[in-house]
């Protein structure tokens, strides 16, 4: 009986260890945008865009957030801007195509939970290099609702995805 209980602690025991250096990735897509802006390539939220923000802030906020990435656009830091400065979390900027970027966002919040926002096209891309898969595709130019939950050990390997619509 003692080395089954023994052999019963030390599984969970090596679980609690893993889980201790899991790190989980928050990815969403920047919340709605001006359409006709004199801001060209770089618009600003719409009405409906900072509402969307807002819940955000209010789906996130009792989450242990570490960081917060955005793209160098208006849009992406717009949409995490409320709850960063709920948070008191200054927004880093990161370049989605480069992900040695995305290793070193792992590397320094390893074992801590980290919100990313991106686009239609890099958030799915992104997803599908922190899983080692081609299941994410791009989303439709008119959902702005995603918000992938992405856990991981080592990125590429043992994720594990929960996907909501906010």
């Amino acid at each position: 009986m003692k080395i089954i209980g023994f052999g019963l602690l030390t599984l969970f025991s090596s679980l609690a260890f893993s889980q201790s250096r899991l790190t989980t990735f928050i990815l969403v897509r920047h919340a709605e945008k001006e359409t006709a802006s004199v801001h060209g390539q770089d618009p600003v939220l719409s009405d409906e865009g900072r509402r969307r923000a807002a819940r955000l802030m209010d789906l996130l906020l009792f989450t242990p957030i570490a960081a917060v990435y955005a793209t160098p656009f208006q849009r992406t830091h717009q949409t995490v801007l409320p709850l960063a400065q709920a948070k008191s979390i200054s927004i880093k900027e990161y370049q989605p195509g480069k992900m040695d970027e995305i290793n070193r966002m792992w590397i320094e919040n390893e074992g801590q939970t980290i919100l990313v926002c991106g686009h239609s096209n890099t958030i799915p891309r992104l997803a599908n290099y922190l899983t080692g898969t081609e299941t994410y595709k791009d989303f439709n130019d008119q959902d702005y609702s995603n918000l992938l939950i992405i856990t991981v050990f080592v990125p590429g390997k043992l994720a594990s995805v929960i996907w909501l619509k906010y």
